[in-house]
């Protein structure tokens, strides 16, 4: 399942090829910060099969608060768009923001940290739930 996606303004596009190894909506409060929503809609995918097609994406990285270890956030330095983040502690993977992607219709497989989920927010049916990451 080959996929692509590009960024707000279109200044930066990117590609990956394959099956995503995960879907997942991540409830942690670090998501619910960087997508400036109650989540984050995740394409995890192997890096080996990720490469930016177009434009240069800036990168700003933090500690993560459950692993201590580096991650990565890229995004548009144009139009701020989140495209994809690649945490140390999911090394050899990319976790592409899935409203970024030219088709955002995707089957989601797991939600994680669903203690820190909105009380708004519905679980979605048939995607495993774990408290932590999988």
């Amino acid at each position: 399942m080959p996929g692509s996606g590009i960024c707000a303004c279109g200044n930066v596009c990117f590609e990956y090829s394959g099956e995503p190894v995960l879907t997942a909506l991540c409830h942690c409060t670090e998501c619910q910060r960087w997508s400036g929503s109650a989540f984050s809609s995740n394409v995890a995918v192997p890096t080996a099969h990720f490469s930016v097609t177009k434009g240069e994406p800036k990168c700003w990285t933090r500690l993560g608060v459950v692993t201590g270890k580096e991650h990565h956030h890229f995004f548009c330095g144009d139009c701020g768009t989140s495209l994809y983040s690649q945490p140390e502690a999911m090394a050899g993977v990319t976790q592409i923001k899935a409203g970024s992607l030219r088709e955002t219709n995707i089957p989601i497989g797991a939600e994680i940290f669903v203690t820190r989920r909105q009380n708004y927010v519905s679980l979605v049916e048939g995607a495993q739930q774990a408290t932590d990451m999988p």
